[in-house]
């Protein structure tokens, strides 16, 4: 009997995914300070790829401690322009400046995801995804925070590309499944490699 899986995260978007697919799982919350585990990374010159993979593990093995023999799926994802990583915004006025700071720009989103059992990591990916955002007046962004409200402070970048959140790019190199936040196509991939899945 193969081993049971968890989705070490409590996104809707994410569970979604993976209901969609036909996975058969369970979510747990993993309780770590995502900000600590990742703050000694900035000085030893980490890449934004390199910190949603650390936070994506560390997520994983929090989950893996308490679920003996399950095959744990951890995922995060960063927003980094250039090589600055954003978070999401504390507060209305802080989803606007990140939105004018990305308006008319190409940032990445960075998914990463890795399978861990028994605290053990099996397998980790990151995929990136380039959003190019148009460029867009400060009564543009504040009509379109007002339109959302609250959701702007749910997701890094202040959007979601499944509704309002699509009218403020220009161009999006990258799938769709990176961009919420779980590269599905590889993580399919290794499920049935490990024989995790029907394959």
């Amino acid at each position: 009997m193969s081993a049971p899986i968890i989705l070490a995260s409590r996104s809707p978007f994410r569970a979604a995914l993976l209901k969609n697919a036909g996975i058969d799982f369970t979510t747990a919350s993993a309780d770590i300070d995502e900000r600590a585990v990742e703050a000694p990374l900035y000085d030893s010159g980490a890449t934004p790829e390199d910190v949603a993979q650390v936070l994506a593990e560390a997520k994983a093995i929090a989950v893996s401690e308490k679920n003996p023999g399950a095959v744990v799926i951890g995922c995060d994802q960063t927003l980094s322009l250039g090589a600055q990583i954003f978070h999401k915004a504390p507060d209305m006025e802080g989803a606007r400046r990140q939105l004018l700071s990305l308006s008319g720009k190409t940032h990445q989103l960075n998914s990463a995801v890795v399978l861990v059992q028994d605290g053990k990591t099996l397998w980790r990916h990151v995929s990136v995804a380039r959003m190019t955002m148009r460029d867009m007046d400060p009564g543009f962004i504040g009509r379109y925070l007002a339109r959302i409200g609250d959701s702007a402070l749910s997701s890094v970048g202040a959007y979601q590309v499944e509704g309002l959140g699509i009218q403020l790019f220009e161009k999006i190199e990258g799938d769709y499944f990176t961009i919420v936040g779980l590269p599905l196509l590889p993580l399919l991939a290794e499920l049935r490699k490990e024989n995790l899945i029907d394959g």
